[in-house]
């Protein structure tokens, strides 16, 4: 798939988001996926979408390119006879684990999609930067995703940086890797050209950070390890309070164990129903919205939840880059839960990142799926290029 030159004739793009409650695929026009220079999210016409609620089968090579592949190039050829698409014009792959469960898509796919669709362009993408795509397109800034668990994710894209930028993927040796959302390790960075690593990359402050590459992640290392301020974060804090409380420890909360009652029955048997559960972070987070339900009138709710914002901007500062432009936005689940997190999450940014503003996401992973597809087929991809975050076949 070496074809570089824009195509004019085409007209539409694909775009695939899997993780762990399952995929989803969507067709859109080029023109309306914020595929331009300016880098812009999703706009315009809404994409058809099909999804699925289960997700991909996981085997010895990883994520399995074949069970993907049964399902969504059937969805993906009724969507493009619905949209009238003439032609395709490229395809991003936005996958949970891409960087260490990734072999057998990167194997597969390239050759799969271009004799089953004819597309000859190609990015596969860890679901974080899909994330980042769909909330800020190809602008700089951070974007904290939260769900069950919780990672932060900055770029500044090539070109875009405002005090010398990074270098252009074409101009620099990227050899290194970013952990994706699914916790990979990285090995290294990556290097860049005499212009990626002078004085004119230094923001403000003498951050440095963002003088070697166009990528940095904070966090997403699993509920044992760390996505702090995420949904089994919050609901574990909970329940720890609520066990407090049944137990007459300091720290306990009284409303938030008659919710733990009301959802898992005796607070006895919570133990037997949590711990045999291969889905522990899951059951975790479920009790995340009880918590925001009880912050109103609970000050150890309260606190649980002022705890998790101060986890959540940690991490937005950790990775935000310094520059004029950035941004900072909020997607995922979680952020649902409305006032009682989203108020501090704002004061502790306003706090730890004065002068950034904190952007609306203007869409979620599948629109990023598309923006990134747009970009490409347009040859107007900025996003940094990393072997495991974001790579174009």
């Amino acid at each position: 798939m070496a074809d570089t030159v824009p195509d004019a004739a085409a007209t539409h793009v694909l775009g695939i988001d899997s993780g762990g409650s399952g995929v989803r695929v969507g067709v859109a026009r080029a023109d309306a996926c914020g595929g331009s220079a300016a880098g812009n999210p999703p706009t315009g016409c809404p994409p058809l979408t099909w999804s699925s609620s289960a997700p991909v089968v996981v085997g010895d090579r990883g994520i399995d390119a074949a069970d993907l592949l049964a399902r969504v190039l059937p969805a993906a050829r009724e969507l493009l006879r619905e949209a009238g698409a003439p032609r395709l014009g490229a395809v991003c792959v936005g996958a949970a684990g891409m960087a260490t469960l990734g072999d057998d898509l990167r194997d597969r796919l390239p050759d799969a999609l271009a004799d089953a669709l004819g597309v000859r362009r190609l990015a596969l993408a860890a679901d974080a930067v899909t994330a980042y795509a769909g909330a800020l397109g190809q602008r700089p800034g951070a974007v904290v995703a939260a769900g069950t668990g919780l990672i932060a994710l900055g770029a500044v894209p090539e070109g875009r940086g405002g005090l010398g930028g990074v270098p252009d993927a074409d101009d620099a040796s990227r050899t290194g890797g970013v952990p994706d959302a699914g916790g990979a390790s990285s090995t290294g960075g990556v290097p860049g050209t005499d212009a990626a690593s002078s004085t004119d990359t230094i923001a403000p402050g003498g951050d440095t950070r963002w003088a070697a590459t166009g990528w940095r992640r904070a966090d997403g290392w699993g509920h044992l390890l760390g996505d702090c301020g995420g949904g089994a974060w919050i609901g574990r804090a909970g329940l720890e309070a609520a066990m407090r409380a049944y137990d007459g420890r300091a720290g306990g909360s009284k409303p938030l164990l008659a919710r733990l009652e009301a959802v898992f029955g005796p607070a006895t048997g919570l133990p037997g129903k949590l711990y045999p559960r291969p889905d522990r972070p899951a059951v975790l987070a479920s009790f995340a919205p009880e918590v925001g339900r009880c912050a109103a009138e609970d000050p150890i709710a309260e606190a649980i939840l002022r705890t998790a914002a101060r986890h959540v901007a940690e991490a937005a500062e950790a990775v935000c880059p310094r520059l004029e432009s950035s941004e900072v936005a909020l997607t995922g689940g979680l952020f649902r839960m409305g006032a009682p997190l989203l108020t501090p999450v704002r004061a502790e940014l306003a706090a730890r990142l004065p002068g950034v503003r904190v952007a609306e996401a203007a869409g979620d992973p599948l629109d990023g799926a598309l923006c990134v597809a747009a970009a490409l087929a347009a040859d107007e991809l900025r996003l940094p290029r990393d072997p495991a975050l974001l790579s174009v076949v």
